[in-house]
């Protein structure tokens, strides 16, 4: 087994079996080391997952998304899915050593909603750079995006759409369904619900309300028209380029 694969299966085996991440199991392998790390999410010594610091500054994305908004997403709720994850997972391990599995169908639940919550705030908080950073979709990505969408401007618009139509709280979701080679933009109700299997998340756009209440209060379209201000697409593209190429 390779080193990168080794790594991989490190930090996605003991959630496996969560729809989000179980595409990255299947092109971890064809990955060199950087390409995957895209896709990894951290673990410490003992395998337990933990919280990635943010890739800059609180206020770095003003006024799009304010500071104190992002100290409570990043370091209250964001860590609450990786304590939760967590806790599931050591649950299970109890279970399966006791061979009691009465409540395995809630523990399966408890690590797909924490699990996906973690995973996808690992991409979204890499999607996104001060405002005039990110660049514009460039290169495989712009192609991709005029094949399937039209132009950048009506995928833009579809992805918007999508987001603020979340009924209660989800995710808005460009991803790349590696079957029918092609973007699909989702909808992902709560975190796990509505996902669709083998589509690997390349942008997403968190609209629970603790990811824009403190700003926008009850005008999600507002906060999901300012997101676009900070989308990193050169990060998006990289993920492209990882699982596409």
């Amino acid at each position: 087994m390779s080193n990168t694969r080794r790594e991989f299966m490190k930090v996605g085996a003991a959630a496996a079996g969560l729809s989000i991440l179980a595409p990255y199991a299947g092109i971890a392998g064809k990955l060199d080391r950087e390409k995957a790390r895209l896709f990894a999410v951290p673990v410490d010594e003992n395998g337990a997952y933990t919280l990635s610091p943010l890739p800059y500054a609180y206020d770095a994305l003003e006024p799009s998304i304010d500071a104190q908004t992002m100290r409570l997403h990043h370091d209250i709720h964001h860590a609450g899915y990786v304590k939760g994850l967590n806790a599931a997972l050591a649950s299970m391990a109890e279970a399966r050593a006791k061979g009691d599995y009465a409540l395995i169908d809630r523990l399966a639940q408890k690590a797909a909603f924490h699990g996906s919550g973690h995973i996808l705030h690992e991409v979204f908080w890499k999607n996104m750079a001060p405002a005039g950073t990110g660049g514009p979709p460039a290169g495989a990505l712009l192609k991709q995006i005029e094949k399937d969408f039209g132009s950048v401007s009506a995928m833009q618009a579809q992805f918007a759409q999508t987001a603020k139509t979340v009924e209660g709280s989800g995710w808005g979701i460009l991803a790349y369904e590696p079957l029918g080679r092609r973007l699909v933009i989702l909808q992902a109700e709560k975190h796990q619900n509505l996902t669709q299997w083998g589509a690997v998340p390349l942008l997403v756009c968190d609209v629970w309300e603790h990811a824009y209440y403190l700003k926008y209060q009850n005008k999600r379209g507002d906060y999901v028209d300012a997101f676009f201000n900070v989308v990193n697409w050169n990060d998006v593209a990289m993920r492209f380029d990882a699982v596409a190429g």
